[in-house]
């Protein structure tokens, strides 16, 4: 999720002027991997703008987690094979395992939906509030 994406943008506007991809710093290709290899300019262009959108819903949902929603944890989890197929064709860093691991270790702190704690008192008080609630 570096940057949340936003390297996309000026890649894809280097790609779309040059017919190739930027190197960082004469080192390596950025998103140089299988699929820039295997696809033509617009539909790597295509790829790279998909990414980008997989990156920012991610992001949502690191933000959803990170409110202690687990919702967000499932969303995250659920992009993760999506995230997975963009960092191997684009040869990113592997960091699945990274998110694997905080949502591994936050799950237990996590919550479904946010409600505040009077709104929750009042729930139990009249008997209208999930199972487990009650410890409140």
């Amino acid at each position: 999720m570096a940057a949340f994406g936003s390297p996309v943008i000026p890649n894809v506007a280097y790609l779309l002027q040059n017919g190739t991809l930027p190197a960082f710093l004469d080192l390596f290709t950025m998103y140089g991997g299988p699929l820039t290899v295997r696809l033509s300019e617009g539909s790597l262009v295509g790829a790279l703008l998909a990414f980008l959108v997989v990156t920012q819903v991610a992001a949502w949902a690191a933000w959803l987690l990170w409110n202690g929603s687990k919702v967000g944890a499932i969303i995250g989890l659920a992009l993760l094979p999506l995230e997975a197929m963009f960092w191997i064709g684009f040869a990113l860093p592997l960091p699945w395992a990274l998110s694997l691991a905080l949502i591994a270790r936050a799950w237990k702190s996590l919550y479904w939906l946010q409600v505040s704690t009077a709104t929750a008192r009042a729930l139990v008080l009249a008997g209208t509030c999930p199972a487990g609630w009650d410890s409140l």
